[in-house]
């Protein structure tokens, strides 16, 4: 084992999106991770073949029918050995299940309970159904992203799921691990991923206070409204990305094409940003992509080449630092942060945590009379 987090055991509870983000964060870092699976999972839209979930790396599977309560009483023994627990069900179906909050922490004082929900445990949606897209819409994130005239664009689940979500609840787990060593009593941590993405929007919030941010889509510095942070088709159908902010790097960026430090007008003059992305568009699409990686990577320019998910693990700066790595025939980001002294392990792939029996798995978190015991009520094989 190897990472910062490698004396610290987690009980997680089967999920999809966030839950199992935070779980990888922190099984990454090198906790110990045990996920209790559905005896028959339920169709969750997560990959399949699992070979390809890569939310379940480096964790090992116990597959329970919780609906049975033998097997509720086995995850509370398990509970009783672990630092934290990751569930992400909706309010009070772990408390009918018998793993309540209350019922756990009589049982380990010590322990962290981990609760991921989209809505949070309490409010007037706090029941309904939602996913990312619902989330980011009601705290006003979606509303923010999008072309200047057209409907907000539909992003991907990170700013929702797996920043505002799982990542907050990853950090939440860490704050409480170390407050519990501190004081010897746990807590519950209750992550929404309406929260977390409320946080993300912090900054804005702030412009948007000060008179510096306009409500209106594709009009600001950093939403595609300014003609040097944007997007813009090259000669061969592909995207490069500027983002010369600062006053001497857009002076780069001008003197690199060519053009004089006036031609497009007043750098942060809005009425002129029209024009302005007009003819820088006009010059991006007169090369190709890589003609322009040639010219402007590696300068002060703030410049990227647009990749795809496919094209990015090869690019030359991510495999100089080690970005992407390979398990098992598949590619796939590596831990991050890095740490100098405990660093962490290559991830070990998601098949790897059905493939440990189901007795050695209890033998490793409880006594042998105990991991012998369970496996004598014939709850486990």
């Amino acid at each position: 084992m190897a990472g910062p987090l490698q004396s610290v055991r987690i009980v997680e509870m089967a999920g999809i999106g966030p839950g199992p983000m935070a779980a990888m964060l922190l099984a990454d870092m090198g906790a110990s991770v045990l996920r209790i699976e559905r005896a028959q999972p339920a169709d969750l839209g997560v990959a399949r073949p699992l070979a390809f979930n890569l939310l379940l790396r480096n964790r090992e599977t116990l597959a329970l029918d919780l609906k049975v309560p033998a097997a509720a009483e086995l995850v509370l023994e398990l509970l009783g050995e672990a630092d934290a627990l990751i569930e992400g069900f909706r309010p009070g179906v772990m408390e009918r299940l018998g793993l309540g909050p209350d019922t756990c922490l009589a049982r380990n004082p010590r322990l962290v309970y981990g609760r991921m929900t989209g809505w949070g445990q309490s409010g007037p949606l706090a029941h309904a159904a939602g996913h990312d897209i619902n989330y980011i819409a009601l705290t006003g994130v979606l509303d923010a992203i999008g072309r200047r005239g057209a409907p907000p664009s539909v992003p991907l689940a990170i700013a929702g799921d797996f920043g505002g979500g799982g990542t907050f609840l990853a950090l939440g787990i860490l704050a409480a691990l170390l407050q519990a060593r501190a004081s010897g009593q746990g807590q519950v941590v209750d992550a929404a991923i309406v929260d977390g993405a409320a946080t993300l929007s912090t900054a804005f919030h702030g412009l948007l206070a000060a008179g510096q941010w306009s409500p209106a889509r594709g009009t600001n510095v950093l939403d595609s409204g300014a003609p040097f942070y944007d997007v813009y088709e090259c000669r061969d159908g592909r995207y490069i990305s500027i983002g010369p902010i600062e006053a001497r790097f857009y002076a780069d960026l001008l003197a690199r094409l060519g053009l004089g430090q006036d031609a497009l007008g007043p750098q942060m003059d809005r009425a002129s940003w029209p024009q302005a992305k007009a003819r820088l568009a006009e010059i991006f699409r007169t090369r190709a992509r890589d003609d322009w990686c040639a010219e402007f990577e590696g300068t002060d320019v703030c410049f990227a080449p647009v990749l795809s998910f496919g094209e990015a693990p090869d690019h030359p700066h991510l495999q100089a630092r080690g970005t992407f790595v390979e398990v098992d025939g598949v590619r796939q980001p590596a831990p991050a942060p890095r740490f100098s002294r405990t660093p962490c392990a290559l991830p070990r792939s998601p098949q790897a945590g059905v493939a440990k029996p189901a007795g050695e798995i209890l033998s490793d978190w409880l006594s042998p009379e105990r991991a012998a015991a369970w496996r004598e009520r014939g709850l486990v094989a």
